[in-house]
């Protein structure tokens, strides 16, 4: 991305005719208005980051990542105007900004700050603090969990998790102050899909405090703390959770049972709210950063529904199976051959799997990071994967349920583990985290980007030599499956009246999840409208500008040269990732021609 400027500099730099001394000029203008526009815009980028620490407000993060730090966000309607205007006020000064100088990262830079900053706009004109959970997690879960995700070493970090439970009544009860918005104005989600969400609220109150995750940190204090230190922190931390936390929780049981529960709406689909059509169309914006409209975005779900199956009834014909698809699915989902034993021998069977790709990276990138990551078992929701915190204190963590091992087929185990470790979301968020770059870049999650490159990730080891299991290809397979069905299903309930049942029914004709995956897939739909389709519209643009660059540059095309320059510059919209892709392609198409 540095071509521009290199290029730049070498024409002035040989320019020593006198009758060139113009030229000359006009060059150390152009520099000097680069580098004013340069220094312009990171004097924006580091007050922008400043604030956003204050505001314990960051813009387009991956919500997994949460890890409070002192006082807790404002996320009250005073504190949104406050950013809304401060977001204005960047807006105008970054019109001011003379973009056309900018080069390189800092032309990147700026394209990416004007899109976020945009997005964020438009954010403050829809609905969205009105859903503070959906039916993975809430605002309550994300707190309760954060300390798992921290790395406490000294006495400030458990003096900063204290300031976070005594502020905690307070940030939960502008929450509160959302959802009785939300009933006011009808805008609460789905009977059927939250019927039994009291429960991630009343299994967070305990009994005893010490019984709490949030005290967790304070049960085996770090050595570098002194014992009377630890005493007070114990104690402290004991007394926040019983006297603040835990009757926080109650009242949000109580509002929730009481309030929200009985004015759930009994429509599945977002779109059957009043302005519900043009909400979910920013969201469908806000989450693939394509303006693909519901119509394109459910066409392309059948279309790779269609091409997917054709693939998947090959594998079966391969295995010598006698019936058929829906057969298949029913072996696969009920042979206790295609499980695990117990939560050990799963956890054995992902981290082969993942010693096996590590070995495999660089053969696919130049360029890894430093940190590393391990694998933990988690009970309730499913895999996932958190990032380690910025400075590097602590692994990243690839999270995988062990509570049944019946609930997790070893045939899919491969393109899960390569989807949440490496190559996937380990190696892009960690590379992010570590790169040279502004620090709102660091963080940033789109999810198209994110999540696409972890599906492209699965695909990736086909290349690596995984899936050398027709089973397991089958599983690859079902994994790609349902993120095109997603496309299909997420319009279908938002943008079309699905029923629940509907799209129940289309799941379950389509993927190899039992039923018990599929209803909680599809309330995830219902609660989060948007997000699941980020999966594989990502996936497939990674995947077309690949195949762009490999037909442009032939025999020159090197796939870990793509691959760093597809991950090497942090989290981005896709169109910018395109043209990033574009000019790396171009630049070696220019070096070619000489």
């Amino acid at each position: 991305m540095s071509v521009h400027s290199s290029i730049q500099r070498t024409r002035c730099s040989t320019m020593k005719s006198p009758a060139l001394l113009i030229l000359i000029s006009l060059c150390l203008f152009s520099s000097g208005t680069r580098a004013d526009a340069a220094l312009k815009l990171h004097q924006l980028l580091d007050e922008h980051w400043a604030r956003a620490n204050q505001e314990q407000v960051f813009f387009r993060t991956d919500p997994d990542t949460y890890r409070p730090h002192g006082a807790l966000a404002e996320v009250s309607a005073r504190g949104r105007e406050r950013r809304r205007q401060f977001n204005e006020e960047m807006l105008g000064r970054l019109a001011a900004i003379d973009a056309s100088t900018l080069t390189g990262q800092d032309r990147i830079s700026y394209q990416l700050f004007r899109y976020e900053r945009e997005t964020e706009r438009a954010s403050y004109d829809s609905q969205d603090h009105l859903f503070p959970f959906t039916s993975l997690f809430g605002y309550h879960t994300y707190f309760a969990a954060a300390p798992a995700n921290m790395a406490f070493s000294t006495l400030e970090d458990y003096e900063r998790l204290l300031i976070s439970l005594a502020d905690f009544p307070r940030y939960n009860a502008e929450y509160m102050q959302s959802l009785r918005e939300a009933i006011e104005k009808g805008y609460t989600h789905y009977c059927e899909s939250i019927s039994d969400y009291g429960q991630t609220i009343t299994e967070l109150i305990v009994q005893d405090a010490r019984q709490s995750s949030l005290y967790a940190p304070f049960e085996n204090i770090h050595q570098t703390v002194p014992a009377a230190d630890a005493k007070h922190l114990r104690a402290r931390a004991h007394e926040l959770i019983a006297d603040a936390v835990l009757p926080a929780y109650q009242e949000l049981n109580q509002l929730f049972r009481e309030s929200y529960l009985p004015a759930c709406r009994k429509q599945p689909g977002i779109g059957s709210l009043p302005g519900g059509a043009e909400y979910y169309t920013y969201l469908l914006r806000y989450f693939t950063t394509t303006d693909m409209t519901p119509q394109e975005t459910h066409q392309l779900g059948l279309q790779e529904t269609h091409r997917i199956r054709a693939e998947m009834q090959a594998i079966i014909e391969q295995t010598g199976f006698g019936g058929g698809f829906r057969q298949f699915l029913d072996y696969l989902r009920t042979d206790q051959q295609f499980y695990a034993s117990d939560a050990e021998d799963l956890l054995e069977k992902t981290a082969l799997i993942a010693k096996r790709m590590d070995g495999q990276m660089p053969r696919f990138f130049r360029t890894l990071p430093r940190n590393t990551y391990e694998i933990r078992p988690a009970e309730g929701r499913g895999a996932y994967y958190v990032s380690g915190p910025a400075d590097g204190s602590s692994a990243g963590i690839y999270f995988i349920n062990t509570s049944d091992p019946g609930k997790q087929p070893l045939y899919n185990l491969e393109a899960l583990t390569l989807h949440e470790a490496v190559p996937g979301h380990h190696h892009q968020a960690t590379l992010a985290l570590e790169l040279d770059l502004p620090a709102f870049r660091r963080t940033l999650y789109h999810a198209a980007y994110g999540e696409g490159w972890g599906l492209y990730a699965e695909s990736l080891g086909k290349e690596a030599g995984f899936y050398t299991d027709p089973y397991s290809d089958f599983g690859r397979l079902t994994y790609e499956m349902w993120r095109a069905n997603r496309l299909v299903v997420d319009t279908g309930l938002h943008a079309f009246g699905w029923s629940r049942q509907r799209a129940i029914d289309y799941l379950m004709q389509n993927t190899a999840l039992t039923e018990a995956e599929v209803t909680a897939e599809v309330d995830r739909y219902i609660t989060w409208p948007g997000q699941a389709t980020a999966y594989k519209i990502g996936e497939l643009r990674i995947k077309a500008m690949r195949a762009r660059a490999e037909q442009a540059l032939g025999s020159d095309f090197d796939l870990r040269s793509f691959h760093d320059v597809v991950v090497g510059n942090g989290s981005v919209a896709i169109a910018i990732l395109e043209e990033i892709v574009d000019e790396w392609i171009n630049s070696l198409l220019r070096v070619r021609e000489g």
